[in-house]
């Protein structure tokens, strides 16, 4: 059975509207897979996932089940979930996944970017069913997709996911705020980008974070980001069929991203010339 891969949010750290981010977007990030309203997965939070809440809503009033899988807290993959506008209706479920950072649960945060002095409704006061459920990296099963999540590098607790479809049909991985390179000092072992790629290995469809061009790179290291070049050197050494550079840089418009585009695409047909490369967009769509 084929399911629809969707961008919601393709942008990185802040939102972008404005002219110069209409094609390839200005929400920070959210990714939905599947079209059934009453069962449907979720890859962040971001501002994306509001204009998500909405046409599910204008299909369906009542009856829907989100289940939201949250790659890390930070503001830009968590903003969105306020608006979510099926949280807010009785008859709704919302699952949430997500890693704890530190010693402060996830729901504590989660309450804590509602709390009153910041928000005007607290999140348990919304009236969807809530759950909530603490994730590390230990394998779990969604709907169907065993999901495998695998640590990243960057600052906080951030998750990547391999999501394999029970049914045997094609598989994922999210692999948002990750630094290829070698900045920063992470809590990772020894040999994780070897063991990262062999995580990957014959993926599908690989989403990977392409924040920063060459030039920049150099001056952001440590901050937990990639290169358009980067993503596509390890779809490569992976072996995936498709890679979707994702996570887009705030001061890059339209014409930066195509640029970037074309140049990752040049790199893929040296390295990998069957590997499909595509720079994501809000609305895009994508058949597993």
């Amino acid at each position: 059975m084929t399911e629809t891969l969707r961008f919601w949010g393709t942008r990185g750290s802040i939102p972008t509207p404005g002219p110069h981010t209409a094609r390839y977007g200005g929400n920070t990030p959210c990714v939905s897979v599947g079209e059934r309203d009453d069962r449907l997965l979720i890859l962040d939070a971001g501002s994306g996932i509001r204009p998500l809440g909405q046409a599910l809503l204008d299909r369906r009033s009542s009856g829907i089940h989100a289940r939201i899988i949250l790659s890390h807290t930070h503001w830009d993959h968590i903003q969105g979930l306020p608006f979510f506008k099926p949280l807010i209706a009785q008859g709704n479920a919302v699952t949430i996944y997500g890693a704890a950072q530190g010693s402060v649960r996830l729901e504590q945060i989660l309450d804590r970017q509602m709390d009153p002095m910041v928000f005007p409704v607290p999140l348990r006061a919304l009236g969807a069913e809530l759950t909530i459920e603490e994730i590390c990296e230990e394998p779990f099963e969604v709907d169907g997709w065993a999901i495998q999540p695998f640590r990243l590098r960057h600052p906080g607790t951030t998750l990547g996911f391999r999501l394999t479809p029970r049914s045997g049909g094609r598989d994922l991985a999210y692999v948002t705020d990750n630094e290829l390179g070698d900045g920063g000092s992470y809590p990772v072992p020894a040999g994780w980008r070897a063991g990262l790629a062999e995580r990957l290995r014959g993926v599908d469809t690989l989403i990977h974070d392409a924040m920063y061009s060459e030039d920049a790179i150099a001056s952001r290291a440590g901050w937990g980001h990639s290169t358009p070049q980067q993503a596509v050197e390890l779809a490569a050494e992976c072996g995936a069929r498709r890679l979707i550079l994702f996570h887009h840089e705030p001061e890059h418009g339209d014409d930066v991203v195509d640029h970037l585009l074309a140049d990752a695409r040049a790199l893929a047909r040296r390295l990998a010339p069957a590997l499909v490369v595509d720079a994501a967009r809000e609305g895009m769509a994508a058949e597993l």
